[in-house]
């Protein structure tokens, strides 16, 4: 199986849509898309992730089913603080990279400094329901070996469109990497698209990461590369 995960495009929270930028990076994904095909297109049921989905679906024939538990909301109501994500505060950066956070492994919302947040509850929430969803594709996830079991066999390309604070638990819950450590290491762009080979040894996975929120579509079609417009490179 060849997973797609792609951020929305430059988004309006309030009222929850796309800019014109943003609907012109989802055509642009869209046609990076079409070169290859899908099989499956999934999204959050949040408005930005279905516009963004729109044109791949349009493009390629295909009708998205929504996935509630992706929308973003139910992480921003835990993982926040003071209107921003916790990977995005230094001081927070700081605790979750210490030495006795990173100890911790997977159990890092054990920290006495998180006791009075429901950090575990959110990220067991999520874990599961991704758990659940990749299970439903053929691939049980072995979390005490860090590998994944496959039940069935799956060539299918399948997208999945969503966002940047869900896919902070996606990945690290994919990738078996504490989401202390993966959240405040590696970042997603608008419309960035996530490429995971999931591919069957003996029976068993450990899904690979092709390409981290790549960009390259938008290059391709003219459009500016300037990384959630704060940032060219």
């Amino acid at each position: 199986m060849i997973f797609y995960y792609i951020r929305h495009g430059d988004p309006i929270y309030n009222p929850d849509s796309l800019t014109p930028l943003g609907a012109r990076q989802a055509e642009a994904v869209a046609k990076r898309l079409a070169r290859y095909g899908l099989d499956k297109v999934y999204s959050s049921t949040s408005n930005r992730a279905i516009l963004t989905a729109t044109p791949t679906c349009e493009l390629l024939k295909l009708k998205p089913e929504l996935l509630d538990f992706a929308n973003e909301n139910y992480a921003w109501e835990t993982l926040s603080y003071g209107g921003y994500w916790l990977y995005e505060l230094p001081e927070m950066t700081r605790l979750l990279n210490s030495k006795e956070v990173r100890d911790l492994g997977d159990r890092w919302f054990d920290h006495p400094m998180f006791s009075e947040y429901e950090y575990e509850k959110e990220i067991n929430r999520a874990y599961g329901a991704i758990d659940e969803f990749l299970a439903g594709l053929g691939y049980e996830h072995d979390r005490q070996n860090c590998r994944y079991k496959v039940t069935k066999h799956n060539d299918q390309r399948i997208a999945l469109f969503a966002h940047q604070g869900f896919g902070m638990e996606f990945m690290s819950c994919v990738l078996d990497i504490p989401y202390s450590l993966y959240s405040t290491h590696f970042d997603m762009c608008h419309s960035g698209m996530t490429v995971i080979e999931f591919t069957e040894n003996g029976g068993y996975c450990v899904p690979k990461v092709l390409t981290l929120s790549s960009d390259s579509h938008l290059y391709s079609d003219g459009l500016p590369t300037k990384y959630n417009n704060e940032l060219y490179f």
